[in-house]
């Protein structure tokens, strides 16, 4: 019996299920006490894995104002997952970093990506699963995401 067709074009899959794993992602750092994270804070968030971080630089690396990270922030620190201090050398400057809560909540996250990996490859043949993630390397790097993935710079999506 031949393989049905797919309901849509490989595109529109892609975003629809990469729109899902971000869902996906959010409800399982509810479940595990980490309510009022959306996915617009991820991109801070990875921004603050390289290090502490000045607003003004986070805005300018992620295409967006300074008002709409400065908000983020704020966010971030009411969640308890970032903190903001005086530079010591200079009080003009405010890094912002994670904090031990924030570094928690990554971590969460990363084991609930694996644990779904995991379960993706007990549904498909590893080659299958190595032949999907060409396919998205290649479709990053066709729309110029390649490098902004590597360095934690890709922009979040415009409201």
């Amino acid at each position: 019996m031949p393989a049905s067709p797919p309901l849509v074009d490989v595109i529109a899959t892609i975003s629809l299920v990469g729109a899902a794993v971000d869902r996906y992602l959010v409800d399982r750092l509810v479940d595990a006490g980490y309510p009022g994270v959306g996915t617009g804070h991820g991109y801070v968030i990875q921004r603050l894995l390289t290090g502490p971080q000045q607003v003004t630089a986070m805005a300018a690396d992620l295409g967006v104002t300074q008002q709409a990270i400065s908000k983020t922030v704020k966010d971030l620190v009411r969640l308890g997952l970032a903190a903001q201090h005086v530079d010591g050398t200079d009080s003009r400057r405010r890094p912002v970093v994670l904090t031990d809560r924030g570094q928690a909540m990554v971590d969460r996250t990363r084991a609930d990506r694996a644990e779904l990996l995991a379960r993706l490859a007990d549904r498909l043949p590893a080659a299958q699963l190595s032949a999907a993630a060409a396919v998205l390397d290649a479709l990053a790097a066709e729309l110029g995401l390649t490098e902004r993935i590597r360095t934690r710079t890709v922009a979040p999506p415009s409201p």
